[in-house]
């Protein structure tokens, strides 16, 4: 098997239980899911978007549109390792890559990629990401984008 070596920084790493398997012994969907979920906001936390600042400035992330890929099965007793990257920024939005990896194999599970808008939670609408924001996530944008 050939190892699979995945770009971006570790956002998530976990062990799959058997109660989070469906009855053929899979990871369950819900559970993939999740697993991208806790990712994402870890990865919101290294861009500068954490508990806290959301907190502090009203603020909250909004999955806009996701697109979910299974590779690979996950089951009962295997390790995981989630890798996030930043690849879009627009105005109000931005776009991620998270791609899972079993631990013991190298070999990739399961990839997303997703846009996640920047809410007012007051107002319930999207909202443009402040100038204080912008330089960390460009340079993250620089930083994450692949080598050729």
């Amino acid at each position: 098997m050939t190892a699979h070596t995945s770009p971006g920084r570790i956002t998530y790493r976990g062990v799959v239980t058997q109660w989070h398997c469906d009855h053929v012994g899979h990871l369950n969907i819900a559970h993939y899911v999740s697993r991208f979920d806790e990712a994402h906001w870890a990865f919101f936390g290294d861009v500068g978007l954490g508990a806290d600042w959301l907190r502090a400035n009203r603020r909250g992330m909004a999955a806009v549109e996701q697109h979910l890929r299974y590779h690979k099965e996950v089951r009962a007793g295997d390790t995981v390792t989630i890798r996030s990257r930043l690849v879009e920024v627009r105005a109000k939005v931005i776009v991620s890559t998270h791609e899972m990896v079993n631990d013991a194999t190298g070999e990739r599970c399961a990839s997303e990629r997703i846009a996640c808008a920047l809410v007012d939670t007051d107002a319930r609408r999207a909202a443009v990401f402040p100038d204080e924001l912008l330089p960390g996530l460009h340079a993250r944008l620089a930083e994450d984008a692949p080598t050729p």
